[in-house]
């Protein structure tokens, strides 16, 4: 599975957080922080933009490290991604992803 791929099947790749951190872009961090802080009702700063891939060794967001249940779960079983658990299809926290991105879904399934 290619390394960039989130434990619930985004891709890393195109997210503007790793943008930020990869390219040291401090005008997307704030402009990210801005967009998420609206998004979520919770104030996120920019210097909370800072993140290698979920599954990338580095630093992560404060979402990403410690509040994800997607990734705490999947850290906890030891599976490579979300599509190597055996209750994948019936698990109501990466279901709320693939609601929303069927590309999050074909990319566990490739």
């Amino acid at each position: 599975m290619k390394e960039y791929i989130a434990y619930c099947g985004l891709d890393c790749e195109k997210c503007e957080a790793r943008t930020a951190t990869v390219n040291d872009d401090e005008a997307l961090r704030v402009k990210v922080a801005k967009l998420w802080s609206d998004l979520n009702g919770a104030e996120i700063t920019p210097d909370m933009i800072n993140c290698t891939g979920c599954r990338i060794p580095g630093p992560k967001t404060p979402y990403c490290d410690s509040i994800c249940p997607i990734r705490q779960c999947a850290v906890g079983r030891g599976v490579e991604t979300c599509g190597s658990c055996p209750e994948m299809e019936s698990c109501a926290n990466v279901g709320a992803i693939h609601a929303n991105s069927e590309e999050a879904q074909r990319n566990l399934r490739s």
